[in-house]
């Protein structure tokens, strides 16, 4: 027979404590019970593991061999259920993060830093992605959370993080470059750059909207799914565009950012409410705490 924990526990108090009394008092039970107990273990050693005399309570031989083991099993057990508690929590195992690459330049890095301090042992993977694969990762699991902007697809569960202007960007060059808000009618007249439609319809649908509510549909000389080669392109008097405030972060030189009269985006977190996974609640509650403090900004 394998000896229970439990029996293994009495066994090193009596040791630690040199007394019946003393043990039993310091595992609040009964000190019948726990010489009950006792010899029980003696029948399953096959030898007797305590001599008790005038003088009090000792080990025998074969206890004295007995008790570093004992020791050491219930060391590596309270290690085992220490391991699986930080599991249950979501502090140890692997997180899979998906992020745009329009997030990634100034809400990434506070979110890693924030994991690193606080969930240490917590395995991160990050990738940059499209608006389309994210999605599609959310849903099938290959991500477990992700940074992304609206509007999505429904049965995905989101949090708002940060919401920001939306701002035309313009040329330095340009008339209206001094301005410190614009219509977005008063550039009905420029070339428009713009990301391709199928890079996420959702997207488009609300531009469009955006567009016929200013009195005009934009005259786009040019798509480009990168928003590096947009902002490039900007700055060469290609055209306009309106992008986030938070990308002015990624050029800095040859384009001006003028807020827009009446438009915002947010950043959102994004998960699928059936995940099970433990992390998840984790993450969720560190990029919250650091969205309530402020600590992910628009700036970079």
């Amino acid at each position: 027979m394998t000896p229970e924990l439990r029996q293994l526990r009495y066994f090193v108090a009596v040791a630690e404590e040199s007394s019946f009394t003393r043990a039993a008092a310091r595992l609040t039970i009964a000190q019948q019970s726990l010489s009950q107990q006792i010899t029980l273990l003696e029948r399953m050693v096959g030898a007797k593991l305590f001599d008790r005399d005038s003088r009090g309570t000792s080990l025998t031989e074969v206890g004295r061999v007995f008790l570093p083991e004992a020791q050491a099993v219930l060391a590596r057990a309270d290690a085992a259920m220490t391991v699986v508690g930080r599991a249950v929590r979501g502090e140890t195992g692997h997180l899979r993060l998906a992020f745009l690459a329009t997030t990634a330049h100034y809400l990434l890095p506070p979110v890693v830093r924030a994991v690193r301090e606080r969930l240490p042992d917590l395995q991160l993977a990050t990738e940059e992605t499209t608006i389309g694969r994210l999605v599609e990762g959310i849903t099938n699991g290959w991500y477990d959370v992700a940074f992304s902007r609206p509007p999505l697809v429904d049965g995905l569960a989101t949090r708002t993080l940060v919401t920001e202007e939306v701002c035309a960007v313009l040329p330095e060059g340009h008339p209206l470059a001094g301005r410190t808000e614009l219509n977005l009618a008063e550039l009905a007249d420029d070339p428009w750059l713009l990301t391709p439609r199928s890079s996420w319809q959702p997207w488009h649908e609300v531009y469009d909207e955006e567009f016929r509510a200013a009195g005009f549909e934009p005259n786009v000389v040019h798509r480009d799914p990168s928003i590096q080669v947009l902002l490039g392109m900007v700055a060469a008097g290609v055209g306009v565009t309106k992008l986030a405030r938070s990308a002015q972060s990624l050029r800095r030189t040859g384009v001006v950012f003028v807020p827009l009269a009446g438009q915002t985006v947010s950043t959102q977190m994004v998960w699928l409410p059936g995940n099970t996974s433990p992390v998840l609640p984790a993450i969720r509650a560190v990029v919250a705490e650091l969205a309530e403090a402020g600590a992910i900004t628009t700036t970079g």
